[in-house]
Formats: C-alpha cells, sequence, structure tokens
C-alpha cells in the first residue's frame, strides 16, 4: 500500500524548474564601520526589529478553532502511522495464512495465458487490500467531512476511489506484468532493469497527469471566463520566474465539490504545462494572497526542484529496488516453504516484494520528508519575493 501511494506520489504531483530567479534588490558592498558604530548599529537594528514584533499584530487562531485544529492534526497523524503499520501486517497475514499462494492458484486455474493471470493476480491483490485498508480511509474522510475540511458526500467520496482502483489495477497490471517478465530475463539484475522503465514512467506520468488523471477526478475550465484580471495578475508572477505560461493554459478547478482548503499551483511539461487555481481560493483569498500561494508552487519550478527531486527519488528509489530484490530472496528462502512461494518467479512472490517495498518506503519516508521540508522553505522564499 505504501508502494501504491509512492508511486502515485512519484507520478502525479511533479512538476518542473528552469533557472534561479534573481533577488528583487541587488546586493551593496557595505560600508566600512568602526568597532563603535558596529555595536551601535546592531543595538539599533536590535531595538528596530523588537519594536517591529511588538506592533505586528499576532496570528493567532479562536480558542475553539485551536482546539480543533490541534484534534485534527492528530488524528492525521495517527492515521498516517496506522496505514502505515496496518499496511504491512496485512501483507504479513496475506502471506502467512496462505492467501497470496491460493490467490496465484487461482489465477492458475483460470488461465494459461500469463497476461490474464498476471492481470487477474493483480485484481485480486488490490482488491483484498483496499478492503482492509476501508475501515481507515472511510474514517479518514469522516473526520475530513466532520472538521470542516472536506465537503464530499459519500457517493462522489466513493466513485473516486472506484475510479483510483481501476487507474491503479491499469497502471499496476502493466508494471507487474513488466516486472516479471524482467525478472525471467534477468533473475540477478531485474532490480537495475525494472528501475530504468520505472523512471521513465514517473516522467510521462508528469506530462500526461494534466490532461488524462486530474480530469478524471476534478472540474477544470478555462480562468479567463471567470476570472480575467486574475489572470493578467498571474502571468506577472509567471514573468517574473522568467516562464511562458499563456493564458488559455490557466485553469479554475471545482475544488469547492469536495474540499474546503485553499490552493494554486503549476503541473505538467511542455505542452501539458498550465496553471490551476481552486475556486476556493477565489472565494477566500485575496488577489496578493493567490498570488504568493500560486508564487511558492511556480518557485518549485523556478528553483530546479523538479530535475533535482527527480534525481534524488530515483538514486532513492534504485537502493529500496537492491534492497528489495536483496531482501525478497532472503524472505523466500527463509519462510517460502511455509508461505508456498517457490520462487520471485512466482505470481505470489509479488506480495513479498511488496511487503519488503512497504518496510523500506516507511523507513527511508525521514530522509523523504526532510528533502521535501528544505525545498518547500526555499519555495516559501521565493513565493515572498516574486
Amino acid at each position: 500500500m505504501r508502494v501504491r501511494t509512492r508511486l502515485l506520489l512519484l507520478i502525479l504531483p511533479m512538476t518542473l524548474a528552469a533557472s534561479l530567479a534573481a533577488p528583487l534588490c541587488p546586493a551593496q558592498a557595505p560600508a566600512e564601520k568602526t568597532p563603535q558604530t558596529t555595536v551601535e548599529s546592531s543595538a539599533k537594528t536590535d531595538a528596530e526589529a523588537q519594536a517591529l514584533q511588538q506592533s505586528m499584530p499576532a496570528y493567532r487562531l479562536p480558542p475553539e478553532k485551536l482546539r480543533q485544529a490541534i484534534a485534527y492534526s492528530r488524528i492525521r497523524v495517527l492515521l498516517n502511522f496506522a496505514g502505515s503499520a496496518w499496511g504491512i501486517l496485512q501483507l504479513l497475514l496475506l502471506l502467512t495464512l496462505g492467501v497470496a499462494a491460493w490467490m496465484r492458484n487461482v489465477v492458475m486455474r483460470v488461465s494459461g495465458n500469463r497476461w490474464i493471470q498476471g492481470f487477474l493476480f493483480t485484481f485480486l491483490f488490490l482488491l483484498i487490500t483496499t478492503i482492509l485498508m476501508l475501515p481507515l480511509d472511510l474514517y479518514g474522510h469522516h473526520a475530513a467531512v466532520a472538521y470542516g475540511q472536506s465537503v464530499q458526500g459519500w457517493g462522489r467520496w466513493t466513485g473516486d476511489l472506484a475510479k483510483g482502483f481501476g487507474l491503479t489495477f491499469v497502471v499496476g497490471g502493466l508494471f507487474v506484468m513488466l516486472l516479471f517478465r524482467v525478472i525471467r530475463k534477468s533473475p540477478r539484475r531485474w532490480w537495475f532493469w525494472f528501475w530504468i522503465p520505472a523512471m521513465i514512467a514517473v516522467v510521462i506520468g508528469v506530462f500526461v497527469a494534466p490532461v488524462l488523471i486530474d480530469p478524471l477526478f476534478n472540474k477544470f475550465e478555462p480562468l479567463a471566463n471567470s476570472n480575467p484580471a486574475l489572470v493578467e495578475r498571474l502571468e506577472q508572477v509567471v514573468h517574473r520566474g522568467g516562464m511562458t505560461i499563456p493564458p488559455d493554459r490557466m485553469f479554475l478547478m471545482k475544488a469547492s465539490e469536495k474540499v474546503t482548503a485553499l490552493n494554486a499551483y503549476v503541473t505538467g511539461l511542455g505542452s501539458s504545462k498550465r496553471v490551476v487555481v481552486w475556486d476556493t481560493s477565489i472565494a477566500k483569498a485575496t488577489p496578493d494572497e493567490i498570488s504568493f500561494i500560486f508564487g511558492h508552487e511556480m518557485g518549485h519550478y523556478v528553483l530546479g526542484h523538479i530535475p533535482s527531486t527527480l534525481a534524488f527519488l530515483g538514486a532513492l528509489l534504485l537502493v529500496e529496488f537492491y534492497l528489495g530484490y536483496r531482501g525478497a530472496q532472503w524472505l523466500i528462502r527463509r519462510y517460502g516453504r511455509a508461505w508456498h512461494i517457490d520462487s520471485q518467479n512466482d505470481w505470489a512472490a509479488l506480495v513479498v516484494l511488496m511487503l519488503v517495498f512497504s518496510v523500506l518506503s516507511f523507513l527511508s519516508e525521514p530522509i523523504v520528508n526532510g528533502y521535501s521540508r528544505a525545498q518547500e522553505h526555499a519555495a516559501d522564499i521565493y513565493g515572498q519575493e516574486a
């Protein structure tokens, strides 16, 4: 489950960048100072900073809103760790209870065609894990609605879940077939040969996501139809970053049908690159605030975060693929007889690989989050400057 999430996160939100933006104010050489003027200047600066801090109103949530914010934050953290733990545990249960071997036997009895076997095994695996994860997903959506973060009804939520399942099944089935073909061709080096098309798929996913995937889950319309003034303002921010995105590639997303959050961002590659502004942002935020939100997201492009992130996650994924290969080999040698799995060529070995990748994904999460935090901080600064 964690690997599925990681692959979707890799494919869907990545965007690209070109050059570092110049600072708004040119640097000036400091005047020569004596020790006395340095001390006086430092004291003056400290006094001015303290006076400015005291004169600025501190932002505080009302007590009831603060209580709700803390409670909802704790729920999200709990669901995150519970989801990771339950995802790993359910894979162990599928193996120790013989469910993985049962799924393999079913697909082998149904057809001798490997394509049918592979897609059927993928379907059964996704169906069982989705059902097992459903209680946490249901509670997560309930909490989002209860705390005012979501306004999506259960019908539409179920529809999105079904569409996500279908998309994962089609893409996942193709990757499962590719994985086992590579394993048969190169039993000891498949982790490297499979990594290459996986990274190519990530780049392709960044390109096609705004055109093919995003419209499956949200409605889009040209931003100029409803807010031409905002289009002109965002064009200025885009020009400030040295980018070119014409007005006909600026879109309004009907986020208010599902969530109450605010967002504005750049997505896609090349001809699929576009600006997206959520209608919740237009309804609740000022033009200055929307410009900052958008400037932050555009900063990921301008500061070169997309190619650097692709390189970083590509290297991390390569290491995880190798460790996944080694870990799966060890588990099959140690527990293969008890799990009724003979080799890595067995369809049921997919569950073993997912188990190892899930553990590795969880352990590497602090590394990924730390890298992400550094880039988000840089994008915040760029958003303020732009």
